[in-house]
């Protein structure tokens, strides 16, 4: 198992990373994508448009949010993985978000994509040599582990998981 380095977590992902960094990477990619999945398959599809307040992105663009990230991020590991020196850019969420053709789709769909993407994220971290999980790259002007990508991951998710909990759903 190897930890995630948490003297080289960029700041502003050091908050996903404190939500897993005391489980194995491996487990805590099955687990935070189980816990999700739970909760998104018992959302009603009435409910798939609702934001919980003006301005803030519907469950479906919430849940569109978190694939585009997972997908960005796995790419990412991909590619300093494979010691690809090439600086990445950013992304701006908010540009993605109405881009996503969210509401074309129902949550059952949603969430079967979030649960074939993560087991391909699986499969490409199974991959990994512990080597290949030490390797950085820049991404957004920010240096990055493969490992910390891998917390990062399932970190992110676990966040919007919860804020699907507390803020739309009311649990």
């Amino acid at each position: 198992m190897i930890p995630p380095d948490l003297q080289s977590v960029p700041p502003f992902y050091l908050g996903y990373v404190n939500n897993v960094k005391d489980h194995d990477m491996y487990e805590i990619l099955r687990e935070s994508n189980k816990q999700t999945l739970a909760v998104v398959r018992s959302i009603p599809e009435a409910k798939g448009e609702f934001r919980y307040a003006s301005g803030k992105w519907s469950i479906k663009e919430l849940l569109c949010h978190v694939i585009d990230f997972e997908r960005i991020f796995a790419y990412r590991a991909l590619r300093f993985a494979r010691k690809d020196r090439t600086p990445l850019p950013g992304f701006e969420e908010n540009d993605y978000a109405p881009e996503a053709n969210a509401h074309a789709r129902s949550i059952k769909q949603i969430a079967d994509q979030m649960e074939r993407l993560r087991q391909t994220t699986i499969d490409l971290f199974e991959g990994f040599t512990p080597e290949m999980l030490r390797r950085k790259g820049i991404a957004n002007k920010s240096e990055l582990s493969v490992v910390n990508l891998g917390f990062i991951i399932p970190g992110h998710e676990t966040h919007h998981r919860k804020v699907l909990q507390e803020r739309y759903l009311g649990k």
